[in-house]
């Protein structure tokens, strides 16, 4: 199991664009990808679960990668996040 912590910089926070670039992102990987923040959590392939959990800017998430391809999904998910989020 790999994670990697990160504070959300988008001023709007993870709303429908980027959540489903986030799911768009997480289907390329065999590895179960989980988002948590707040005291919730969610699998980042669902859309409409990750909007759920109403992630605002400066909230830190925790991305929990477990599976075959564990090391490049976090590796490319924490550069995802970097770069849209």
């Amino acid at each position: 199991m790999k994670r990697f912590v990160y504070e959300i910089r988008d001023q709007l926070g993870i709303h429908a664009r980027p959540a489903g670039l986030l799911a768009k992102e997480a289907r390329k990987y065999e590895s179960r990808i989980t988002i948590a923040a707040r005291g919730k959590s969610a699998d980042a392939t669902r859309l409409m679960t990750v909007m759920g959990m109403a992630v605002k800017c400066k909230d830190q998430v925790t991305v929990t990668c477990e599976g075959e391809d564990e090391e490049t999904a976090c590796r490319e998910l924490q550069a995802f996040f970097e770069a849209n989020l």
